[in-house]
């Protein structure tokens, strides 16, 4: 029997979920999009996604009312992709995902850390900062501090490079133009 390709048969609000962010690369491109890339080219070179996998999952993303589109460039046409609303609320699962890959799927721990920008707490496993007292602290308040070894990243594409430095969320990650 073969594997269906969606949920339409799942009576269940996770089901729709997983029907937006659920496919393959979904995930790395919303992590992207918290670490500030923007512009498909770059997450294009980070990602080494194909091109019209990438499209497709933009494209889907947009449709959802997780990104939208905001021209930098009329002719042709460029766009950023940014985070909406919607977008911003899926930063529990990306910050809770990333802590269960570095207690359990990553060798030596985790590659990033996840900081209240204002005291420099590393954040709790709810995404909150036990030093202020702030329940959820909201993506833009939060710093990432990468912990690769004396090597630095595996990769060596110019986005992996900037999201190597400690630095906040949803700061615009410029490599290509």
């Amino acid at each position: 029997m073969a594997l269906g390709t969606d949920y339409a048969q799942q009576d269940c609000s996770l089901a729709r979920a997983l029907e937006v962010v659920g496919e393959r690369w979904s995930l790395l491109i919303l992590r992207d999009a918290f670490y500030g890339v923007r512009r498909f080219n770059d997450f294009l070179v980070h990602l080494d996604i194909p091109r019209a996998v990438l499209t497709t999952r933009l494209t889907a993303f947009t449709e959802a009312g997780v990104l939208r589109k905001a021209a930098y460039q009329q002719s042709p046409p460029r766009y950023d992709y940014l985070l909406t609303d919607a977008g911003l609320e899926l930063w529990p699962v990306v910050h809770g995902l990333a802590l269960w890959g570095g207690r359990h799927a990553t060798p030596g721990g985790p590659l990033r850390t996840f900081h209240h920008e204002r005291c420099g707490t590393r954040l709790d496993a709810a995404g909150g900062c036990g030093r202020c007292g702030v329940h959820q602290v909201p993506p833009a308040d939060v710093e990432m501090r990468s912990h690769y070894g004396p090597q630095g990243p595996e990769r060596d594409d110019p986005i992996s490079a900037v999201l190597a430095e400690r630095r906040l969320l949803l700061r615009p990650v410029r490599a290509t133009t």
